[in-house]
């Protein structure tokens, strides 16, 4: 008779502890998904642009009324630390130096999907609603399209838009910060 083997799976503590001991490395792109280490996509030109238009152009126009966190990571629960592309978190900053963001603390997760369109839409989506995450930006690179998703609850969000080159998008807790989607890909 043969047996599955089981897997082991990771909290989000022992994938700190595995960092802390050299297991893991700053080289390693990996984020922890319902207990399991998963290596993230690599970063091209496009998704690498977009991430530091959204960076600069979040900073200027927040000035201090949210925190701008490129590519840190956010502890949904015991299992699951993913790390968006951008995160908008709570003021101050100082409340971060001891611990990782929750989903209370953000405000905006912005994902910027290049080869990784399906684990961010798939894997990662339902979770950040399912844990209350109260918007989700994933920002197509291929469509040249930001898609907008708002009001979490444990089955998705029930709120999604699309907005494409020509119109502009603004986070639902600063309405007076609008981007245009063409300036997020650069000049078509």
């Amino acid at each position: 008779m043969s047996v599955q083997p089981e897997r082991r799976l990771f909290d989000v503590d022992e994938y700190h502890r595995m960092a802390e001991v050299g297991i893991l490395t700053d080289e390693d792109r990996v984020e922890l998904i319902d207990g399991e280490i998963l290596t993230m996509s690599p970063i091209g030109h496009r998704h690498h642009y977009a991430v530091m238009f959204l960076t600069e152009a979040l900073v200027r126009g927040l000035n201090g009324r949210a925190v701008v966190s490129p590519q840190g990571p956010i502890r949904l629960h015991r299992w699951t630390e993913p790390q968006p592309d951008v995160m908008l978190l709570q003021p101050p900053l100082t409340r971060y130096a001891r611990g990782t963001a929750g989903p209370a603390d953000a405000l905006l997760i912005i994902e910027v999907a290049d080869s990784s369109q399906y684990r961010d839409r798939v894997v990662k989506l339902p979770r950040y609603a399912a844990a209350g995450v109260r918007e989700v930006w994933i920002v197509d690179v291929q469509a040249e399209a930001v898609e907008v998703y708002r009001d979490p609850s444990p089955k998705g969000y029930r709120d999604a838009g699309r907005a494409a080159r020509g119109d502009r998008v603004a986070p639902e807790a600063f309405a007076d910060l609008t981007l245009a989607v063409d300036d997020i890909f650069g000049p078509a």
